[in-house]
């Protein structure tokens, strides 16, 4: 069977030349579709389930990390294995680092024909052998690749002070809430929703930003818009399709756990 992959890049120009230089490297391998953004990458790629999937970083609206990270969350395990992953990236010191570390493979810009001729081997191989990275592998790989300078967080900086007190904005009135009241924090466009036991706030601090100044140990990422206070957790609810939701004390919604976040939850 011909394997196919799919290509995500916003510069329609670089598109082209990797997929002329993967004509040349693997003339094999179909390419089942280009897209210029993350979004589409995910819809394609769940339509399509190709055996390759190639990412440019820095694509508009979502990186092509978060849409790795978006598409592993919702592949059917159970139709195909999950895509064997490339990354496309401009040269970043702190990326290549990360993608090294992760045994991540990944194409520096413009894509060098000798650098792809060794990437197109390795995808060779795991597909002869079907072994394209189990998802729970990639998944972990994913996680670290989140945190890491120059791909999913910012180059490093002097720490952030933790913070006491959010300030929320509400017409001529400024909230000021205590962290410790916090149960959740939820990515919603623009804003950040701000939920305690009685309240919802909106502030227009990145959720990123926002958690490199809360305690990593009290506030648990369970999504990739999503900010919990650990000890505000009353119940891990797997549902019948295996995925699992949070339930709170002190509020009554439940809240969405992503794959890439599911390890806390072990015992479960």
């Amino acid at each position: 069977m011909q394997p196919t992959a799919l290509i995500a890049e916003d510069e329609p120009l670089l598109a082209a030349a990797l997929q002329q230089e993967l004509a040349r490297a693997w003339p094999g391998l179909a390419i089942a579709a280009t897209v210029g953004d993350g979004l589409s990458a995910v819809r394609e790629a769940l339509r399509l389930m190709p055996d390759v999937m190639f990412f440019d970083i820095r694509m508009p609206g979502q990186s092509g990390l978060d849409a790795a990270v978006e598409l592993a969350d919702a592949w059917d395990t159970g139709a195909r294995p999950f895509p064997a992953l490339v990354f496309v990236t401009a040269y970043d010191q702190y990326a290549v680092q990360a993608f090294e570390a992760q045994a991540v493979d990944y194409l520096l810009k413009p894509v060098q024909p000798g650098r792809l001729d060794r990437t197109v081997h390795k995808l060779r191989q795991a597909l002869q052998q079907r072994a394209s990275p189990a998802l729970e592998q990639t998944l972990a790989q994913l996680r670290e690749l989140v945190q890491a300078p120059g791909v999913g967080g910012a180059a490093p900086s002097p720490a952030a002070p933790r913070l006491d007190v959010i300030q929320a904005g509400s017409g001529a009135q400024i909230h000021f809430v205590p962290v410790a009241e916090v149960l959740y924090f939820e990515a919603a466009d623009k804003y950040v929703r701000v939920l305690t036991a009685e309240h919802e706030y909106l502030i227009r601090t990145p959720l990123k930003e926002l958690a490199a100044q809360l305690d990593p140990a009290a506030f648990w990422q369970v999504h990739r818009g999503t900010l919990v206070r650990a000890d505000a957790i009353a119940a891990a609810v797997r549902d019948e399709a295996g995925r699992l939701h949070l339930q709170l004390r002190g509020r009554p919604e439940r809240l969405a756990v992503s794959r890439l976040y599911a390890h806390r939850f072990k015992g479960m």
